[in-house]
């Protein structure tokens, strides 16, 4: 496959892109599948990761929340379209810029935002903060704190499935900053030498840190890397939810049966800078607006608005709904205890069976 020039690579979508389509012959076919109930609650999970992210934002300028923190708002549909294609057993694994992720596979708004203010009802304890939220019981193998440190554990959590004859997929997000890195290379070269069930998705959000990715690759359709290890590798339009669903829901039946890893690309946007600190002067007003036409949760919600699922009224008191849960979230960060001090020597091993435990 030939590179593409990079000036056609990940433009700023026109009004004429980003503009709601008429519902297409395969929309409806995955509207149908999915049926009304199940749509509107992809709809509703990606409003309350943006309601989330946004109340973070504010806990942390009120230093209420310590150190990093990244937000997912404008890539909320790739998580949502992920979880509901994935089987429950599956694992997943993903980069720092988890808030969304841990959200979309059942963890609650409440030990979410207790883990971000270090406090023990959190999903991690308090011990992780912002960029380690993690779930044994959900398979959600965290977030992780060094980028592309995860590749190598969802590769791993690949193996796992495959050396125990289990049908299990393996979802392993990372930003395009990490594609450089060894562990990116050296993990799809073992996953597709063993034919591991692993899907490697790139959510491409056009900047890594404050440098446009254009800047920093030779090949911009960052998909086409796959094409070095012999596995499939295909784009995805990371600002649709149902796009993302249909996509990953055909890429993990493949992968479970043939166990054959594969590359996807989800071309996103994130809407605030790398972290709450950054304030992203690096990009233009313009950029960021002509992205925001093509804003997940609006494209999403004219779509159910066309099929006659929901109405503005409708939406609304969905919105309300879910701000009252942020909100009751924070009160609930606010009053939970601290972690003691006898915690702090815990879980460095696995204390059921690892006998330096005792």
């Amino acid at each position: 496959m030939t590179a593409k020039s990079k000036s056609t690579a990940n433009k700023a979508p026109s009004a004429e892109t980003t503009s709601p389509p008429k519902i297409s012959d395969q929309l409806q076919k995955t509207l149908d599948e999915l049926g009304q109930e199940e749509a509107i609650a992809m709809l509703r999970m990606m409003l309350l990761i943006r309601r989330f992210e946004e109340r973070t934002t504010e806990m942390y300028q009120q230093r209420k929340i310590g150190g990093f923190c990244h937000l997912y708002n404008g890539q909320e549909a790739i998580a949502i379209g992920t979880v509901w294609a994935k089987r429950k057993d599956d694992y997943l694994v993903t980069s720092y810029r988890d808030h969304g992720f841990g959200l979309a596979l059942g963890l609650t708004p409440d030990e979410c935002m207790a883990e971000m203010f270090g406090k023990s009802t959190g999903c991690a304890k308090g011990k992780g903060g912002s960029m380690h939220f993690f779930s044994k019981e959900l398979n959600f193998l965290g977030g992780h704190g060094i980028v592309g440190g995860q590749i190598p554990i969802g590769t791993g959590a690949a193996f796992r499935a495959k050396y125990l004859g289990t049908d299990q997929v393996s979802l392993t997000f990372f930003g395009e900053g990490a594609i450089s890195q060894g562990a990116f290379h050296e993990s799809l070269n073992l996953a597709s030498i063993w034919n591991l069930p692993c899907i490697y998705v790139i959510e491409n959000n056009k900047y890594g840190m404050g440098t446009d990715v254009a800047r920093v690759v030779a090949i911009e359709e960052l998909f086409q890397r796959a094409n070095a290890y012999s596995m499939e590798g295909l784009p995805m339009n990371g600002m649709d939810v149902f796009e993302c669903y249909r996509a990953m829901k055909e890429q993990i039946s493949i992968c479970r049966q043939t166990s054959r890893p594969v590359l996807i690309e989800a071309k996103t946007y994130r809407f605030r800078g790398h972290s709450v600190s950054d304030p992203g002067k690096y990009r233009s007003k313009m950029e960021l607006e002509a992205y925001k036409h093509a804003d997940p949760i609006v494209g999403a919600r004219l779509t159910l608005s066309e099929a006659g699922w929901i109405n503005e009224d409708q939406f609304k008191q969905m919105d309300k709904e879910v701000k009252a849960e942020v909100i009751h979230a924070v009160k609930f960060a606010e009053e939970s205890p601290e972690p003691t001090l006898s915690e702090l020597g815990r879980h460095v091993f696995y204390e059921e069976e690892h006998p330096a435990a005792s």
